[in-house]
């Protein structure tokens, strides 16, 4: 036997997997081998978890905009686009990409990169977060493939009425009612389209999520670490979010942990 020591659980040290269940691809064998060693949202229930404190929708004082566009995010956004390509590792990525609460657009600007053939329209509710994306994509001269709108969901105006595929980065948590994202997916998804969002997770206590920012931010500014705090109490818990997509008639999406501090929720649309 063997620890995982991610969620203290313990997993048979030898995986046995049948011949019929393979798939016939080696992204079948990944995902099974994954769907066995990774914890399912429920195993998180034996543990005590505070309550969620929400926090603003809205990010959008100056100092705050500034503080995130300038803040080092390598490791989790490169980490975003790590996960992506693995989770769809046999796409040829092309055509509309929407990237909801796109913030100062560096996951926005990080995907075009990525993929040449993508358009990506971000979509965010505060302007100051929006400005600082706009002057990169203009520095970078990417404006030909990538366009930031200001919008608040649920009702934000989008130059397209469906998307292939759509993208979320840390909006969840700020989300009051998490019904608005799960509805908007639904909206501008095409039938079939890949979906991938990532966002904290909930800590057990107020300790661990202190202890989180110690470990994270420790060289970061005072009001990016006031922020990480906030935003990992105010986080969704797995379940909470399996229960989301349930709800939403989305349960065909998965939830995975996949990092101390992240989840993950990916799949696509029926």
């Amino acid at each position: 036997m063997c620890l995982n020591d991610e969620v203290n659980t313990v997993v048979p040290a030898t995986l046995v997997i049948p011949a019929h269940s393979l798939k016939g691809t080696r992204a079948g064998i990944q995902e099974l081998i994954l769907d066995y060693l990774l914890p399912k949202p429920s195993v998180f229930m034996s543990e005590k978890i505070m309550d969620r404190i929400p926090e603003p929708e809205l990010m959008n004082d100056a100092e705050q905009a500034a503080a995130y566009a300038l803040a080092d995010f390598e490791e989790p956004h490169a980490l975003f686009i790590e996960k992506f390509r693995a989770s769809f590792p046999e796409e040829a990525m092309a055509g509309a990409v929407l990237d909801l609460g796109c913030g100062p657009g560096d996951i926005t600007i990080r995907f075009v990169h990525a993929y040449p053939r993508c358009v990506v329209h971000g979509v965010d509710g505060a302007a100051a977060m929006l400005a600082h994306g706009r002057s990169r994509v203009e520095e970078e001269e990417l404006g030909e493939r990538t366009r930031l709108i200001e919008g608040y969901l649920p009702g934000a105006e989008l130059p397209l009425n469906a998307y292939d595929v759509v993208i979320s980065n840390s909006l969840l948590h700020h989300m009051r009612d998490p019904m608005v994202l799960w509805d908007t997916v639904k909206q501008y998804g095409k039938s079939g389209a890949p979906v991938f969002i990532m966002d904290l997770r909930r800590p057990a206590s107020r300790g661990q999520a202190a202890a989180l920012v110690d470990e994270y931010a420790a060289g970061e500014p005072d009001i990016l670490r006031h922020d990480f705090f906030h935003s990992l109490l105010a986080a969704y818990h797995p379940d909470e979010v399996s229960a989301q997509l349930r709800a939403a008639g989305l349960d065909g999406l998965r939830v995975r942990m996949i990092s101390d501090r992240h989840l993950l929720i990916y799949g696509r649309l029926p």
